[in-house]
């Protein structure tokens, strides 16, 4: 047994000694947990709004650690850094075999409905850990799961220095779109309701404009992100993008109204956009996150010792700050 975060049912999170494989497996690697960063997913699941979680259940999937036990065939070595790349798949259906793994329908997400990483150390296969560059540090390591969502998203339109893109929603993963359209020079709108989310993000990315989403025209974008998650957000990307223009959905609402004749008369292009491909999307993100020229660090709001578990949580439901990490060096005993 180890110590690790437990959530029994909705909104019930201790830290206890929990349930975990014991023995390696040639191919397994035992990971010690360096930071944790809390993602809307983790939220949902906290609040009881993701559908396909299962309870109980260790929460956590964006994993930085290192390997501190690796079996015979791991092909890792105790002491390398790694991250974790969340999902399993079934590796037979007709996605899987077509190289879409992310949108098999048999995957299964640590965390949601597999048990999590948010614990001292845990044990994983090899298949799912990526190594770490030496060069890369912590701060910025851990960024490499969450911004290969991102970079997943943008493969689906072109953004150029000429392109006008809205990203909507200015949370961590808005705020990596907002990171990666700046480092590519793109002609930059930042939406969000909250001001002080949007005076953060002018403040640490100049070049860009910020608004409320009242006052955004219509028919203004060539590409809209759609990273908040609401309906009322989806419904207004329609509304702002340019005639030929291309939305990427990221968030996920449960649901939105689509005026069809404003979608058809436009021309619009709607991509659905979920998680990434393995390994391509992970190299990339690393890639950009090596070049100290693309600007991450300040996504992260506060990096939180595990001894307070509740307060970091508490702050990332609240919606007002960017990425809260959880710090597992000095880990609570357990009570």
């Amino acid at each position: 047994m180890v110590n690790g975060l437990y959530l029994e049912k909705p909104g019930q999170l201790t830290w206890i000694d929990v349930p975990v494989q014991e023995r390696l497996h040639d191919d397994d690697v035992k990971i010690r947990v360096i930071y944790g960063g809390i993602c809307g997913s983790d939220i949902a699941v906290y609040q009881g709004k993701l559908t396909h979680a299962h309870y109980p259940v260790i929460p956590g999937h964006e994993i930085l650690g290192e390997v501190v036990e690796a079996g015979a065939k791991a092909g890792l070595k105790v002491g390398q850094r790694v991250v974790v790349q969340p999902n399993s798949y079934c590796g037979t259906c007709e996605q899987c075999q077509a190289g879409n793994a992310n949108i098999c329908s048999g995957k299964k997400s640590l965390g949601i409905n597999n048990q999590g990483g948010f614990s001292e150390e845990f044990i994983i296969s090899s298949q799912y850990v990526i190594e770490v560059p030496d060069a890369l540090v912590n701060e910025r390591a851990i960024f490499i799961e969450p911004l290969a969502v991102i970079v997943h998203a943008f493969k689906k339109v072109s953004v150029t220095k000429d392109t006008a893109i809205a990203i909507v929603g200015c949370g961590t993963e808005g705020m990596l779109a907002v990171a990666l359209a700046s480092y590519y020079g793109a002609k930059i709108t930042a939406v969000d309701i909250n001001d002080e989310k949007l005076n953060k993000a002018k403040q640490h990315y100049p070049n860009i404009e910020i608004c409320r989403p009242e006052e955004v025209s219509d028919n203004q974008f060539d590409v809209v992100m759609e990273v908040a998650g609401v309906k009322s957000a989806f419904e207004q990307c329609i509304e702002i993008v340019k005639p030929g223009g291309a939305i990427v959905a990221i968030g996920l609402p449960p649901t939105a109204e689509i005026p069809v004749v404003t979608l058809v008369r436009k021309e619009i292009t709607v991509y659905g956009s979920i998680i990434y491909n393995v390994p391509d999307d992970f190299t990339k993100s690393i890639d950009y996150l090596l070049d100290a020229s693309f600007h991450v660090e300040p996504i992260i709001s506060e990096i939180i010792s595990i001894n307070h578990f509740s307060e970091a949580y508490e702050k990332a439901v609240s919606g007002d700050y960017r990425k809260i990490i959880l710090s597992f060096d000095e880990s609570i005993s357990s009570t």
